[in-house]
């Protein structure tokens, strides 16, 4: 699953401009063909989705009193790069990964696309809302993490790619055993 950009549509780049909507459908693409890899447990093709310099963070919500920050953005429940997501996935290829075995069975909505410029032409800011719906083994429960992703993503060879992921979740408190998903 590659989404390719035709080079004539970045043509009209200012960073105030709207982006078109051809590269818009293009990055919603992406985004859906990415949840395809993950929910398909096409876990080395979701890595190739990523920039060599990408950072992965996903930082940790608390409650606040109103006019208070509730994302701690020095403490996280992720804080990846490239190689870091990379051992993560060879792990879930061998017999230690215990969290995953037997694998959970995911489905990930990606909704609320919203795409503008990033700092130059051969990026775009995108935000999105993820719905994550995960089961495990026979028992009948699930778990249901929701939450605001906010990507960086990059033009490299004419594929986009992530280079910054941050996903803040709607929860202070997770409901779930384990975090070895990706989200």
């Amino acid at each position: 699953m590659t989404v390719t950009i035709d080079p004539g549509l970045l043509a009209g780049f200012t960073p105030a401009a709207r982006v078109p909507l051809e590269l818009r459908i293009a990055v919603q693409d992406f985004l859906v063909d990415e949840a395809e890899l993950l929910d398909s447990r096409r876990f080395d093709e979701w890595l190739e989705q990523f920039t060599d310099d990408t950072e992965y963070r996903v930082p940790v919500r608390i409650t606040r009193r109103l006019g208070n920050p509730d994302v701690v953005d020095d403490i996280f429940h992720f804080d990846e790069n490239k190689t870091s997501l990379g051992l993560r996935v060879r792990r879930l290829g061998t017999n230690v990964a215990w969290a995953e075995d037997p694998p959970s069975f995911t489905r990930r909505f990606v909704t609320n696309v919203k795409v503008v410029w990033g700092e130059s032409v051969e990026e775009f800011a995108a935000r999105s809302y993820l719905l994550l719906y995960r089961s495990r083994g026979d028992r009948g429960t699930h778990d249901l993490l929701s939450g605001e992703r906010q990507d960086l993503l990059r033009l490299e060879g004419g594929r986009l790619r992530i280079a910054r992921r941050r996903v803040v979740l709607d929860q202070a408190t997770l409901g779930t055993k384990n975090l070895a998903i990706f989200l």
